[in-house]
């Protein structure tokens, strides 16, 4: 079943396309990773599903709802972590979540119930007493991941979760969003500009790039349109050796990026003695050569033509 389902959804700034007519859908219980560079159009997009901004053209349904003839029901499904924080710094967490559930409507007996359960979930019960204004980066978005899990969504919108914080940090937030999916099943979508993120939470991405979704599908699958294996390599003369490698079979794909050449094969480890004697052939001097399993920062280069970071 469809949790999420946009239809040619676009939107315009002062005649700028934020987001280009853009249409996928999202499964319940997944986590669907949305890839892609900063102003890509993610947060844009993200902003119109959860009803904070109208369309310019197209629609969406968010579990069930329209975004323009239902905002109510979608807001009410859904639950948002921005990549700005919106805590109150001077009130506790355990605070911080009371507020918010308040404002949901839940009666108290479920307020305490559901503030003791999303606490243990992201492992702040032993910081609930605690400013927030003494609080970690960290800790502070583990509790606006809690808070966005109040009051029970069936979506959890995450823009940017792990956005300035440090690589043990970002990896304990991982963390904490599978063990959210598989114990709430709650569905997520995920923006993010980090391939490794989205490799590691992920069952399906999209990737966008200029306001279009370029490419939507399991990871695995986006990894096999590449090959088993990459293989970067550079040369004294990438463009001569490019156009002979571009006539081998053996080669699913090929790509330049600035001094580097990458080859999508299968058995990497045959075929750089092949490349090799090509390279001797035409003269050409082999700077560096290696061989690895393909990235999504790969496949973006494949569908895209560039690196995200570029």
């Amino acid at each position: 079943m469809n949790i999420i389902e946009t239809f040619d959804l676009t939107k315009k700034f002062n005649g700028l396309t934020a987001v280009d007519h853009v249409s996928f859908s999202v499964k319940e219980s997944e986590i669907f990773g949305f890839l892609g560079p900063n102003g890509a159009g993610k947060t844009t997009t993200i902003k119109m599903l959860t009803t904070l901004l109208h369309p310019t053209k197209g629609t969406a349904k968010v579990c069930g709802f329209d975004i323009i003839k239902n905002r109510n029901e979608v807001r009410h499904n859904i639950g948002v972590v921005f990549q700005e924080p919106a805590l109150d710094t001077e009130l506790t967490g355990k605070e911080n979540l009371d507020f918010h559930a308040r404002m949901y409507g839940l009666e108290k007996e479920k307020r305490v119930s559901r503030i003791e359960e999303v606490l243990e979930l992201v492992d702040l019960q032993d910081k609930k007493d605690v400013l927030v204004k003494h609080y970690s980066g960290g800790m502070k978005r583990r509790l606006e991941i809690a808070r966005g899990l109040m009051h029970f969504p069936r979506v959890l919108f995450l823009d940017e979760p792990t956005l300035g914080l440090d690589a043990q940090t970002r990896r304990a937030i991982w963390e904490y969003i599978k063990k959210m999916n598989k114990e709430e099943k709650t569905t997520i979508f995920l923006t993010t500009h980090y391939m490794d993120e989205a490799d590691f939470l992920c069952n399906r991405v999209a990737i966008m790039d200029h306001g279009k979704i370029v490419v939507v599908n399991t990871i695995p699958k986006l990894k096999n349109a590449i090959g088993n294996d990459v293989i970067t390599l550079s040369c004294s003369d990438l463009s001569k050796l490019k156009k002979a490698m571009k006539k081998e079979e053996w080669i699913k794909n090929i790509k330049q990026h600035e001094n580097t050449l990458t080859l999508g094969v299968e058995r990497g480890e045959e075929k750089i003695p092949l490349i090799v004697e090509t390279a001797q052939k035409l003269n050409t001097r082999i700077k560096s050569i290696s061989v690895r399993k393909p990235t999504l920062d790969d496949v973006f280069l494949h569908f895209t033509g560039r690196r995200i970071r570029d």
